[in-house]
C-alpha cells in the first residue's frame, strides 16, 4: 500500500504590495487542507512563500528608493506575519532569492536546455510589467487615453532584446493529451475549460529570459540573461522539496505536488507553462491546479484606487480569527467569486457560529453540569431518534473526506452544519429540560447522544477553526492524542462517568450597536 502523504501549495506572493485578503484567502484554502490530511493520518508538506524577483520588484524597490534585497528583506515578512496571524500550518515558507532556489532555477534550465527545448532568438512583442508577461497583438485592448493595455488592464509596453525561448509551441498537442487523459488536473471545471480552449487556440514559443534588467536568476552559462520571472518562480515548488537532488528523500516522497492552490488570474501560468516546463524536463507535473474566484468588497471590485482593499488583519481585529477564516471559506462556493461585506460576515458569526453551533454547545453542557454532576452521562437503551442523530454525526467524515478532495469547502463546512441543525432540532424535539422530571434517565441518554454528536463536529471543524475547536474538544474532556481522525467514530465514543470541566462559550457574538463582541 502506498503511503500516504500529501504536498500543497499557496502561490508564491509577488513582494511589490502588501498582503490582501486575496492573499489570506489563498493560503487559508491550502491550510485547512493541510490540517485535514494531517488530522487524517497523512504526511503533509505544506509551502507558501514569496516571489521576489522581476522587473516590477526593481521598479517598486527603486520608487521606495530601496536596494532590492532591502525592499524584498522587509516586504517579504510582511507575509510571514501575516501566516502567524491567520494560523496558518505551513512547513516551509521559501524566497526566490535564496539560494536553494537559485539552485533549482539553474539546474532545471539545464535540463531544458539539454532537451532542446530553450533555444536563444530576439523578442519583439508587448510585455506588462505588472503581470510580469507577454501578450499578443490580439489580446491587447484599449484604455480611454488610447494606450494599448493587457486582458488585466495592465498597460503594456514594445519590448525588443535578445532572449532564450521555450518552445511551447511543440507542446500543444501533448498538452492537449495530458488534460484529456488526467481530467482532474484543473478544477473547477470552468476554469478547466477556459485552459483547454486556449491551448486549442495554439501556442507561441514563450520567452523566457531578459536582458533589460538584473533582478532576477542569471541563465547559467550567460549571465548577461535573466531568467523570465514565471519560470524561476513556479520553479519553487520544487525547490523546496529538494530539487535538483532527485534522489532525495523529501522529493522523492512529495514530488509531484499533489495540489498547487492559484487565483484564477494566474491559471495559465500553473496550467499550461509549467507542466509543459516539466514534461520538457523530464519531470511529473503536479496532480492538480485548483484556481479560485476573486472577492469584491461590498459589491465593487477591490483596487487600491478605490480605497477599498480588504485588510485580513483588521478583519481579525474586529471579528476574531476563527470567524474570519470560517466566513473565508463558508460564504461562497469556493472557486466561484465572493463578495465581502460586513453583515455578511455579522450574519455567519451570529447565525451560523453563536446561535448555531455555539449554543448547541453551551446549553448541552451547562444541562450536564447542572443535573449530570458535571459528568458525561451514562446512555441508556438508544431510541430510533437517537440513534438517528448519532448516525448523522459518524457519518460525517467520509461525507467530510469527499469534499475536502475536490476542494469543495463551502461543501464541508454545509455538511456539518446539516448536522448541527439536526442536533440542534434534536434537542426541542427530545426536552433534556422536562425528561430531568420526568425520565432522569432518558435525560442522560439524550444528553449523551448530544455531547457526542458535538465531538464529531469539534473534531472535524478543527481544520477550520483550530482554535475554536479545540476549546470545544476540551470542553468535553478529548484528551490532545484523540483528536486526530483515527478517533473518530463509535469506536473512540466518550466514556461515560468522565468529568467535563465548567462550560464556557467558545463563539462570541457579534454585538452591532456596540460593535464589540459578547458571548453566547
Amino acid at each position: 500500500m502506498a503511503p500516504k502523504r500529501f504536498y500543497v501549495t499557496s502561490p508564491i506572493y509577488y513582494v511589490n504590495d502588501a498582503p490582501h485578503i486575496g492573499h489570506a484567502y489563498t493560503t487559508l484554502a491550502c491550510d485547512v487542507l493541510a490540517r485535514f490530511k494531517r488530522l487524517d493520518g497523512f504526511e503533509v508538506k505544506f509551502l507558501t512563500g514569496t516571489d521576489e524577483h522581476g522587473q516590477k520588484v526593481e521598479k517598486s524597490a527603486a520608487t521606495a528608493g530601496m536596494d532590492p534585497k532591502a525592499f524584498t528583506d522587509k516586504v517579504s515578512q510582511n507575509f510571514r506575519d501575516l501566516a502567524g496571524a491567520m494560523n496558518y500550518s505551513n512547513d516551509d515558507f521559501i524566497r526566490t532569492t535564496e539560494p536553494r532556489h537559485a539552485r533549482a532555477c539553474q539546474a532545471l534550465w539545464q535540463r531544458l536546455e539539454a532537451s532542446g527545448d530553450i533555444t536563444l532568438g530576439k523578442y519583439a512583442g508587448w510585455y506588462a510589467v505588472r503581470d510580469e508577461a507577454f501578450y499578443a497583438e490580439s489580446e491587447l485592448a484599449t484604455d480611454k487615453e488610447g494606450r494599448k493595455t493587457a486582458p488585466s488592464g495592465a498597460p503594456v509596453e514594445w519590448v525588443e532584446e535578445p532572449s532564450y525561448f521555450f518552445r511551447l509551441s511543440a507542446w500543444q498537442d501533448r498538452l492537449l493529451r495530458f488534460y484529456d487523459e488526467h481530467p482532474d488536473f484543473i478544477l473547477p471545471p470552468t476554469r478547466r475549460n477556459e485552459v483547454v480552449s486556449f491551448v486549442k487556440g495554439g501556442l507561441d514559443d514563450l520567452s523566457v529570459s531578459r536582458t533589460s534588467f538584473r533582478w532576477g536568476v542569471p541563465v547559467p552559462g550567460n549571465d548577461a540573461h535573466i531568467m523570465y520571472v514565471w519560470l524561476d518562480a513556479l520553479t519553487n515548488y520544487m525547490t523546496a522539496v529538494g530539487y535538483p537532488d532527485t534522489d532525495a528523500r523529501e522529493f522523492k516522497t512529495f514530488w509531484p505536488a499533489d495540489l498547487h492552490m492559484v487565483g484564477k488570474d494566474i491559471l495559465r501560468f500553473h496550467a499550461v507553462y509549467w507542466p509543459a516546463f516539466l514534461m520538457a524536463a523530464d519531470l511529473p507535473p503536479p496532480r492538480r491546479v485548483y484556481a479560485h474566484g476573486w472577492w469584491t468588497n461590498e459589491g465593487r471590485k477591490i483596487s487600491k484606487s478605490l480605497g477599498n482593499v480588504i485588510d485580513p488583519l483588521q478583519l481579525i481585529a474586529k471579528y476574531g480569527l476563527d470567524q474570519v477564516r470560517y466566513f473565508l471559506l463558508r460564504e461562497v462556493p469556493f472557486g466561484n467569486d465572493g463578495d465581502y461585506s460586513h453583515r455578511a460576515m455579522v450574519n455567519r458569526m451570529n447565525g451560523e457560529l453563536a446561535n448555531d453551533f455555539g449554543n448547541l454547545a453551551q446549553r448541552v453542557l451547562s444541562m450536564i453540569a447542572r443535573n449530570c454532576g458535571g459528568r458525561v452521562p451514562e446512555p441508556g437503551p438508544l431510541a430510533a431518534d437517537d440513534r438517528a442523530l448519532l448516525d448523522q454525526a459518524y457519518g460525517l467524515l467520509d461525507a467530510v473526506r469527499q469534499r475536502m478532495d475536490v476542494q469543495a469547502f463551502h461543501e464541508c463546512l454545509e455538511t456539518l452544519w446539516v448536522v448541527v441543525r439536526a442536533a440542534n432540532a434534536y434537542v426541542d424535539r427530545q426536552a433534556p429540560w422536562k425528561l430531568r422530571k420526568e425520565d432522569p434517565a432518558r435525560m442522560g441518554t439524550v444528553l449523551y447522544a448530544l455531547t457526542e454528536t458535538i465531538r464529531s463536529l469539534a473534531l472535524l471543524a478543527q481544520p477550520f477553526m483550530p482554535d475554536s475547536s479545540a476549546h470545544m474538544l476540551d470542553q468535553v474532556a478529548v484528551a490532545p492524542e484523540k483528536r486526530a481522525f483515527a478517533a473518530f467514530g463509535r469506536a473512540h465514543a466518550l466514556k461515560p462517568g468522565t468529568l467535563l470541566p465548567a462550560p464556557a462559550p467558545v463563539f462570541p457574538r457579534f454585538a452591532e450597536e456596540e460593535g464589540v463582541g459578547k458571548s453566547a
